[in-house]
């Protein structure tokens, strides 16, 4: 299981599935933009969050 991401807007834990998608607990897709960024699939608002998890793969790409 991948950790959780703080999201300072909503005050709220998103739940990342990939390396670039989560659910908000409201069921709201949210896709990551940055380490510290997620857009909201449904209002189009960019929200501040805490750093996405490192995911497990070898690579240096960041993503």
């Amino acid at each position: 299981m991948r950790g959780t991401v703080f999201d300072f807007e909503d005050g709220s834990f998103l739940f990342p599935f990939s390396d670039n998608m989560a659910m908000s607990p409201d069921g709201g897709m949210m896709m990551r933009l940055s380490d510290n960024m997620a857009l909201d699939m449904e209002s189009g608002e960019v929200h501040m969050t805490s750093p996405w998890p490192e995911d497990d793969c070898e690579d240096d790409s960041g993503w």
